[in-house]
């Protein structure tokens, strides 16, 4: 079911909204103008992952050789510092299978909505 939840352009690119569906929250991402919907439970330990902070995080790379990327696509978690790609849901921890639960969001003249099955 599509549940509409900000009006179009609502939402800056870069910003963030917490919405509530269906009596869960959800975070609302715009990133380089796609939005994407993660469920605000961090599957660590259920904090609301969607209040955490917007940043960017060093990438993999040689000694001594710190490169800086991904710049407002990683969100933090409040509580426990776990980092998550927002395009992706993936914890950013090499070899850790932890990701956010995601939904499908549609965004048109009359809106920006999730898709949640039923």
């Amino acid at each position: 079911m599509r549940y509409k939840v900000l009006e179009a352009g609502e939402l800056a690119d870069g910003g963030k909204r917490i919405v509530k569906v269906k009596e869960m929250e959800i975070g609302i991402f715009r990133i380089d103008g796609r939005y994407y919907a993660w469920r605000n439970l961090c599957p660590h330990a259920a904090a609301p992952i969607c209040a955490g902070t917007l940043r960017g995080t060093r990438l993999p790379s040689g000694v001594y050789d710190y490169q800086f990327g991904l710049e407002n696509q990683v969100l933090r978690c409040p509580w426990h510092g776990w980092e998550f790609d927002l395009t992706s849901g993936r914890h950013l921890a090499q070899g850790s299978k932890a990701k956010l639960r995601g939904y499908p969001v549609e965004a048109d003249e009359t809106g920006i909505y999730v898709v949640i099955g039923d």
